[in-house]
């Protein structure tokens, strides 16, 4: 992954575990350990999830759980959950969650999910200097221009991406198709849709319009989304 390098955080109440956690990001040359938090709410008043790259987030915390926690956030690194129970993981997929560990955390297992960030860092990296993509949509390759695209749109297992010249189903998750675009032009304001800033018309606290199409705003995304367009 050449030479990028993650700063994390650790936020986990057992000393064993978070002791192991340290000692696997210390052996990984791609990760450099910024601060350990003993429970969700020094982790909340230090702002744990600012300025880091990856957090990891044990579900079962002491005062307020995991899910609590990510729920206070205004802006998410990539998060990897660690869980004494796989019974998690389904909900995880609300917080768009990068990966799920479970304890006893194996070595092999911990360098998979580090290496799952690392893709996702590394394209997104890559993705701020091009100017398209490419999508397989009817069996075939099709070249996307980033400034032609309105808004992308959830269909099941499939995603609708909505153009200027025309529309195009791809087979993909929401949460996979957010991370290859450039979050300095896209955001998403809800849970089935992502928006091109470059292309909203108007909007207020509960409705974003774009080019004539009004899509609700999450309150769980109006924070992103008002940040976003101050800095679009």
């Amino acid at each position: 992954m050449d030479d990028l390098v993650l700063t994390s955080t650790i936020i986990e109440d057992s000393p064993f575990h978070s002791n192991q956690l340290a000692q696997l990001i210390d052996q990984n040359p791609h990760l450099n350990l910024k601060n350990v938090y003993r429970n969700g709410i020094d982790a909340k008043n230090h702002r744990a999830n600012e300025e880091v790259d990856l957090l990891f987030l044990t579900v079962e915390l002491p005062l307020i759980t995991g899910f609590d926690l990510i729920e206070t956030f205004k802006e998410s690194p990539k998060i990897i959950l660690v869980s004494n129970t796989p019974d998690h993981a389904f909900r995880a997929f609300d917080y768009d969650i990068t990966d799920y560990l479970l304890k006893p955390i194996l070595p092999a297992r911990f360098q998979k999910s580090v290496d799952k960030v690392l893709r996702i860092a590394k394209s997104n990296t890559n993705n701020k200097d091009e100017e398209h993509f490419f999508v397989k949509s009817n069996s075939r390759k099709v070249k996307v221009n980033y400034k032609d695209i309105k808004w992308i749109e959830a269909l099941g297992d499939y995603v609708k991406l909505v153009t200027e010249k025309s529309n195009h189903i791809v087979l993909s998750s929401m949460k996979a198709f957010e991370e290859r675009l450039p979050n300095s032009q896209f955001v998403r304001i809800h849970k089935s849709y992502i928006i091109n800033l470059k292309r909203i018309e108007k909007f207020n606290n509960t409705m974003v319009e774009v080019e004539g199409k009004k899509i609700t705003l999450s309150r769980s995304r109006r924070d992103s989304f008002m940040s976003a367009i101050g800095t679009s």
